[in-house]
């Protein structure tokens, strides 16, 4: 029986046979591609020849086009509020260009500007009244948040965190919702994809929200090392944040709902970081105490409410915390770093494979796709299909985002096999 995409990843998020793999790219921020490679790529395919949207600012990352996705035979779609992690919407196109000196297309409220050395900087908002928000260095390829207003509270000190990160976790707006709502019928009425919730409802402690990058004016412990330390030093301030940013990520995961309802299949929760390359990030006790809580609070109403599975991104090695991951309510595990320290493909599917859809772990982003041969690229890319994708609960992309100088002949390498493999079984 042939199966549309949309049935397909159901399926796969079911753990059931889906005939033929699941395929994702752009979906969201952690399974994207850089706007360098994406426009590599289009040529490459032969496409239209356009200029590529920024969609994501902090990574460059590149909109993944209806073309695109037909040449490459992908199968899911991302629906979100389109609002940017500096608090701006994905609207207004207008030219820009990339350190490489690709020519490109920003949001209207993507405004930068550049020092004497070849910096460029970017802005909260748009607003060049304030100071910015992001950096990237001459010939950079993505942007790094700065950290700006940072408080190093001391014992004596009774810090109020629901004051400080008041500003950064807001509830959906009317036109948020209508965005979303807007997406998802458009895709649900019109196409067969899979269907993707983005926005990353609950990313406790998230690297790359904590700096406050959509706030004019951050205030609080926002420096990264010290917000780490604060875990031990002012442990009832981060529990005070997680508690507002639960409020909020419930408030918003039921908006949501009455904006999407079953129509989206799985939903970002978390794109928080638990581990490095060669092992965990922090301590077991330390999640225990400070993020399982809120990450089963949250994954407790997604599926007392909804019929979503839920989406985690973790880069590094997390093997040490896939038992509390899984008693936690985490249905979707990415990006399936392979070559951190435990994350073996074969003991992660026999062990762990009915428990977690492992959304990832193809081509490494790292090593091979960048810097292997096309070759390489394919038989790496055949080996994790042949682990991973055998009873389903696999959702092929490779790890991570495809990054800017990764060549067009070794993403269609991965693509080929990926179609191989499909044909063959």
């Amino acid at each position: 029986m042939e199966f549309t995409s949309r049935e397909r990843l159901q399926r796969t998020l079911e753990h059931k046979d889906p005939g033929k793999v699941v395929v994702d790219l752009g979906s969201n921020a952690v399974t994207g591609i850089n706007a360098n490679a994406l426009d590599r790529l289009r040529k490459k395919l032969g496409l239209q020849d356009q200029l590529i949207k920024v969609d994501e600012p902090l990574q460059l990352l590149g909109r993944v086009e209806e073309d695109v996705r037909q040449a490459l035979g992908i199968d899911v779609v991302g629906v979100s509020s389109d609002t940017t992690l500096y608090g701006f919407f994905n609207e207004g196109w207008k030219p820009w260009k990339l350190q490489t000196g690709l020519d490109v297309l920003v949001p209207e409220m993507f405004n930068t500007t550049v020092d004497e050395k070849g910096t460029t900087y970017l802005y909260t908002q748009g607003n060049l009244s304030v100071p910015p928000a992001a950096e990237m260095p001459k010939d950079g390829h993505f942007f790094d948040n700065i950290i700006r207003g940072d408080i190093e509270y001391d014992e004596d000190d009774k810090p109020s965190a629901r004051e400080d990160f008041c500003d950064d976790f807001g509830i959906f707006t009317d036109e948020q919702l209508r965005r979303i709502e807007n997406n998802v019928n458009y895709y649900y009425n019109n196409t067969d994809y899979g269907i993707f919730g983005g926005g990353a409802l609950a990313g406790f402690g998230d690297f790359a929200s904590v700096p406050g990058p959509n706030v004019l004016k951050p205030k609080g412990v926002r420096d990264l090392v010290n917000f780490m330390v604060a875990h031990h030093t002012l442990p009832n301030y981060i529990h005070e944040l997680f508690e507002f940013q639960l409020e909020v990520g419930l408030k918003n995961a039921e908006l949501y709902y009455q904006a999407a309802g079953d129509k989206v299949q799985a939903m970002f929760i978390s794109g928080t970081d638990f581990g490095i390359q060669t092992g965990p990030y922090m301590a077991l006790d330390t999640y225990r105490e400070f993020y399982k809580p809120y990450h089963k609070k949250i994954n407790d109403w997604v599926h007392t409410h909804t019929k979503w599975k839920t989406f985690y991104h973790t880069c590094g090695s997390v093997v040490t915390f896939l038992q509390d991951f899984y008693e936690a309510g985490i249905d979707i595990l990415n990006p399936v770093q392979c070559s951190a320290a435990g994350m073996d493909p074969t003991y992660l599917k026999q062990q762990w494979g009915d428990k977690f859809v492992f959304w990832g772990g193809g081509s490494d982003t790292q090593k091979t796709l960048p810097f292997g041969t096309p070759e390489q690229v394919y038989q790496e890319t055949m080996s994790r299909l042949e682990i991973f994708a055998k009873g389903g609960g696999y959702v092929f992309n490779p790890i991570h985002n495809i990054q800017p100088a990764v060549s067009a002949e070794n993403i269609l390498a991965m693509f080929q096999a990926v179609r191989d493999y499909n044909a063959k079984n």
